[in-house]
């Protein structure tokens, strides 16, 4: 007999969004029972981001099916995450420029030291334990985010935690620092499908490595994937002039860009103004890689001319597979670089927004399972907030399903009947990060990823109640993909 007092706890079955199915619904997991679980999963997810799966799933079936779909060693990580790069790919052969920023994250599960398979994330004495994250991010030169293209999850080995001079004798394609190279690899299968779509790969500080950039150089010429990276090294240059920066420096500034910096600390937003060099270099290898050949690159320095009191200007200098013959190209250049954070707001939204340092599964398989989802959920949630700054005028309809923006504009209006066109992205935005604690007042410029996802949370309960009292209503579900 049905427990009455249970089962009212219980939502009715999660509702497969059309997005989920889009990015989910071709997953070979081995048995279709399984695709259908990662869509509802999915949707769920995406409803409420900051919900355990209890929440998220509801009690009972719901999150039991959660659960053993974590717990099956059968479900290969690679093989959900393939079918949401095979969306991406989609969007990405639309387009004639496409950057793909790669950045590392650390997942610190130190509060769950029971869980299996985790290695250490920092040093020998801090006894912090977790996994690395290294994720290839597509987006358009304006930032708007396409979709995953390469992820890679590692736990490093204790045992194998050296000092740098037993690092530095290991073949690169035993050292972390492969992950750079995995993303570069996997930019060009990219760009092998997308023949008419330019692949950059874009990475900061850490990603300056002589492989990453022999390898970048090896390409054929008619490649359609190359590298912008922020240079850490001041390298030497074949010629034994200056070494690299001292040279580029040297040269008459081309002219000038402005960039606009965000606030920091007590320091309020700016306009500053950079002076832009570039040349063409030949750099030699680094002691360790004598006899291999030079890397022939074109660099760029961006300087601030005139920062504000107390302030470190900002100095971007960037090395590049990509000719640069003039200033217009070299701006252009700076421009994509000044896209690469929004790979670290990705990684910032999973742990604060869908909070995957918190899922308590007992071994990091399990993890991996459950990161391959709330990645996509992250991405969804980022490339929504980012749509409606690029995209302002666009019907919301695209990223919200019927049911849900009725609901927000009749809660936003306090009438009970909708109106037959959709508002557009901006408006909805505005009004889901409204619910969220955004306020919206005229210098409050436009709500980011937090108040976002805080107010997704309610509009899943809104729109919950809505479908509940207007069950004729609200069955259409979105276009986006």
């Amino acid at each position: 007999m049905l427990d009455t007092a249970a089962s009212a706890f219980c939502p009715p079955p999660t509702h497969v969004a059309a997005w989920a199915r889009a990015e989910f619904g071709h997953a070979e997991l081995g048995d279709d029972r399984r695709t259908d679980r990662l869509l509802l999963m999915a949707t769920a997810f995406a409803q409420q981001p900051t919900a355990p799966i209890p929440q998220a799933c509801g009690p009972g079936p719901g999150a039991q099916g959660a659960y053993r779909f974590f717990e099956n060693d059968d479900i290969d990580p690679e093989a959900i995450r393939d079918a949401h790069h095979q969306a991406t790919l989609e969007r990405v052969r639309q387009l004639p420029i496409v950057l793909a920023l790669q950045d590392t994250s650390t997942l610190n599960y130190s509060t769950h030291p029971q869980t299996e398979g985790l290695g250490p994330i920092g040093t020998r004495l801090q006894h912090i334990i977790g996994l690395f994250l290294h994720s290839t991010l597509a987006v358009t030169p304006s930032g708007q985010p396409l979709g995953l293209l390469h992820t890679t999850v590692r736990a490093r080995d204790p045992k194998a935690v050296g000092s740098a001079r037993h690092r530095h004798r290991k073949p690169t394609a035993a050292k972390e620092s492969r992950k750079w190279l995995e993303s570069l690899h996997a930019c060009h299968a990219v760009a092998a499908e997308c023949p008419k779509t330019l692949v950059v790969n874009i990475t900061d500080r850490e990603g300056d490595c002589y492989d990453v950039f022999a390898l970048g150089q090896a390409a054929p010429a008619d490649a359609r994937a190359h590298l912008l990276v922020r240079s850490k090294h001041n390298r030497r240059l074949a010629d034994h002039d200056p070494l690299l920066w001292a040279h580029v420096g040297q040269r008459r500034a081309a002219g000038q860009l402005q960039v606009r910096v965000g606030r920091r600390s007590k320091q309020p937003a700016r306009l500053a103004t950079l002076a832009i060099r570039f040349a063409a270099v030949t750099l030699q290898p680094p002691g360790r890689r004598q006899g291999q050949p030079p890397l022939h690159l074109w660099a760029i320095e961006a300087r601030e001319q005139r920062p504000p009191a107390g302030v470190a200007p900002i100095v971007w200098r960037l090395l590049t597979t990509l000719p640069i013959t003039s200033l217009a190209e070299a701006c252009e250049k700076v421009g994509w670089y000044a896209q690469r954070w929004q790979i670290e707001v990705i990684h910032k939204v999973l742990k604060s927004g869908c909070k995957i340092e918190q899922r308590q599964l007992h071994t990091a398989e399990r993890l991996e399972r459950a990161l391959a989802v709330d990645q996509v959920v992250a991405w969804r949630l980022l490339a929504l907030c980012k749509a409606s700054r690029e995209q302002p005028d666009a019907a919301v309809s695209a990223w919200l399903e019927q049911a849900e923006w009725e609901a927000l504009w009749c809660h936003v209006h306090q009438r009970p009947t909708p109106p037959a066109t959709p508002p557009t992205i901006r408006q909805a935005v505005r009004w889901i990060a409204q619910l969220g604690g955004f306020l919206a007042r005229k210098g409050d410029g436009e709500p980011g990823p937090i108040t976002l996802w805080r107010g997704l949370q309610r509009l899943h309960d809104l729109t919950a109640m809505w479908r509940l009292c207007q069950p004729n209503q609200g069955m259409k579900t979105c276009a986006h993909s």
